[in-house]
């Protein structure tokens, strides 16, 4: 399988270029040659499989050219060791909770499962790789918890000052060893950009080898599709279309999601569910795509104006707007709109939501007002990541785990830094030795 740069479609890369490679220009964004349609008989007998076994299957098809089947096995068996549980709430309702990963988090299935894609590539290798990656709150914690002390790699985070929760950031920033915090005075569309001056940067990639870990590798991407097809292999019978609603903002979930439809899996529509920040939203309704400084939400991690993966949406689909819309739908919601979300599914549902999930509730609620189906919304992150959003929507406590009590007894070590990339590029000069 070759990787294709959906900016410059003639250039084509390895799987291992695509993954460890600097992203030399700032335009860089790696998609697979072809999508492999999956076989009928896994389909047949998805609703007996495992996730790792699903996983397993579904990067064969992917990735069976470059890596042997065992190492994707022991990359699923290890990276995958928890569940992704599909929760009914109602008739043709279901939750699909994609955080019981060790951050609590989505973010952990494609971060851990890129660590093993990257620790198997690098295995031969004599090079350090530096990753550098920007986060709106959940992304870095887990490539934090995924590369810790991981051999011939070092993991630069930067995130906004004030715009994340504070769990969020005592996992950013209390696990030292291999990982340095970078705490911007900016939003997360600012230390994306810092990134992305970073890997454009040819003097910087002369003396750094520089990767991303955010969902424009194409490794941290491409494992989210593996919890769509679990999604609907708990289900027991599929009587009606099936539609999924992903709370987005960097878009890479959504992403993810329409490999997995071009595989194969029966999924017939999508909701992309925004906060205030809905340029995409607005393109699925007339076409234009005009991205917007970033507005602060309570949804954090989907504050982002300029999403890095919207260029793969429309790439997947040739840039045909009337496809595009016919089966993705969008809708976005205000700070009280999902505050209201949260109460409605504690009141109603006896569920305890986080802010993202509610969004994603939102945006599949309205759908099926005017569509028969079996709805899943996903839950991206415990609740007791959000515990003052969710206590003051809910009047009810929010359960805080043991780990999450630990880290906040944590001592916080971050790097303030402006925003500004002269400073990022003396941080990493300096932190290559």
């Amino acid at each position: 399988m070759n990787y294709y740069n959906i900016n410059n479609p003639s250039e084509k890369v390895t799987l291992k270029e695509a993954v460890l490679k600097s992203v030399i220009r700032v335009s860089d964004l790696y998609m697979p040659e072809y999508i492999p349609i999956l076989a009928s008989d896994f389909f047949d007998n998805i609703g007996g499989m495992s996730l790792q076994e699903i996983a397993l299957v579904v990067s064969k098809a992917m990735l069976g050219d470059d890596i042997p089947e065992g190492a994707l096995k022991n990359i699923a068996a290890t990276a995958l060791n928890f569940d992704i549980p599909l929760r009914q709430l109602d008739k043709n309702l279901y939750v699909l909770e994609l955080f019981h990963g060790p951050t609590m988090a989505f973010k952990d299935i494609g971060a851990r499962y890129m660590a093993g894609l990257f620790e198997y590539l690098l295995h031969d290798e004599n090079q350090e790789i530096t990753i550098l990656v920007a986060t709106s709150g959940d992304t870095g914690s887990a490539v934090a918890n995924a590369f810790l002390n991981s051999k011939g790699v070092k993991v630069v985070i930067l995130y906004p000052s004030g715009r994340v929760s504070k769990i969020q950031e005592k996992q950013l920033t209390t696990m030292g060893g291999n990982i340095s915090a970078l705490e911007v005075d900016g939003d997360f569309d600012d230390c994306q950009r810092l990134v992305k001056m970073a890997f454009a940067d040819p003097e910087l990639n002369k003396s750094l080898n520089l990767t991303s870990a955010n969902s424009i590798n194409i490794a941290r991407l491409f494992p989210q599709s593996f919890y769509y097809f679990y999604a609907l292999a708990q289900l027991h019978r599929i009587e009606k279309p099936v539609a999924i609603s992903v709370p987005s903002g960097n878009f890479g979930n959504l992403t993810a999601g329409l490999i997995a439809k071009k595989m194969g899996l029966g999924i017939n529509n999508f909701i992309a569910a925004t906060n205030s920040n809905h340029a995409v939203v607005d393109y699925l309704d007339n076409g234009l795509f005009e991205p917007r400084p970033t507005q602060h939400t309570m949804t954090n991690a989907m504050d982002v104006g300029n999403p890095s993966n919207f260029p793969r949406v429309i790439g997947l689909f040739r840039n045909q707007h009337p496809v595009i819309s016919s089966f993705i739908k969008g809708y976005w919601f205000d700070d009280k709109q999902t505050c209201q979300a949260m109460n409605e599914l504690h009141d109603k549902y006896k569920y305890q939501a986080d802010p993202h999930g509610a969004v994603a509730y939102l945006g599949l609620k309205k759908f099926l007002e005017k569509n028969d189906c079996t709805g899943i919304f996903l839950e991206t992150a415990n609740p007791a990541k959000f515990p003052t959003e969710v206590e003051k929507a809910t009047n009810m406590k929010v359960e805080i785990p043991e780990t999450l009590k630990y880290l906040m007894a944590l001592e916080k070590k971050s790097i303030r830094m402006p925003n500004n990339y002269v400073y990022l590029k003396k941080f990493l000069r300096f932190a290559s030795g």
